[in-house]
């Protein structure tokens, strides 16, 4: 239910975008997708192509409004009860109306500490903030802070935000950002600089074999074993005998993605 005020000019639309979104929804099956996307709301279990209908059609709409009612309809679609209509906040704040604003900006960067779960962590980082951090170079400052936050998925969320860097081969800024997270204890993190260190591979295999090898002290085992997916047999092994404990991880997070 969407709740609303009196005149409120966001609450019709918002309906709309949750009418849509329960007409796609799974009839049933789904009840497994909540604590796999570690969702702290419950799952329709939209696909994804049926959800990025509803974003296009919703985005559409918004063609031509005011900016502000864009950035009001995220930030009640942020609220909303369920997973899908958070991701199309997300994705409203990384679509062509918002894309380059500063407000969606802010709102990125509020919502980071409540984006918890790898899934809505994940869209929310390697997307719309991604996005502007490649943009706004100088924003790369605010990330690097973000590697020594409380909130371990604002540290999580910094690795996710190099991808529009590290897609396009420019790995001055990833390298820089994933070596302050390589004492991090969380699973969660650590399994994310294995991932966009296996990303750097794929663009760079001797500089990412380099740090790995002068960085294999520091390594946690998830770490070595994600980010050497690409990487030969011998390599990964000899690095797992190299490699101390590494920082331990936390036991809240013995799984993750």
């Amino acid at each position: 239910m969407v709740k609303s005020r009196r005149g409120d000019p966001i609450a019709p639309e918002h309906r709309r975008v949750v009418r849509a979104l329960r007409a796609e929804a799974a009839p049933s099956g789904i009840e497994f997708l909540r604590d796999y996307l570690g969702s702290p709301v419950p799952v329709l279990g939209v696909s994804t192509p049926r959800l990025r209908g509803v974003v296009r059609a919703t985005v559409d709409r918004l063609a031509g409004a005011p900016l502000s009612r864009a950035r009001s309809l995220a930030r009640s679609l942020w609220q909303g009860a369920t997973f899908e209509e958070k991701v199309v906040a997300i994705e409203l704040l990384g679509s062509r109306i918002l894309a380059d604003d500063g407000g969606a900006w802010r709102l990125e960067t509020r919502w980071v500490d409540a984006a918890t779960g790898w899934a809505l962590s994940d869209t929310l980082a390697a997307g719309p903030i991604a996005d502007q951090v490649a943009a706004h170079p100088e924003r790369f400052r605010e990330l690097l802070r973000w590697t020594r936050s409380k909130n371990l998925w604002r540290r999580r969320a910094s690795a996710y935000a190099l991808r529009a860097w590290v897609r396009s081969g420019e790995l001055d800024r990833p390298f820089a950002l994933l070596e302050r997270l390589l004492d991090d204890r969380e699973r969660w993190v650590q399994r994310a600089v294995g991932t966009w260190l296996r990303e750097c591979w794929k663009k760079d295999r001797p500089r990412t074999e380099r740090f790995l090898r002068r960085e294999v002290g520091r390594l946690a085992p998830v770490t070595i074993t994600v980010a050497t997916e690409r990487a030969p047999k011998p390599l990964r092994e000899e690095l797992r005998r190299r490699a101390r404990r590494g920082p331990p991880t936390s036991r809240r997070a013995r799984r993750g993605f």
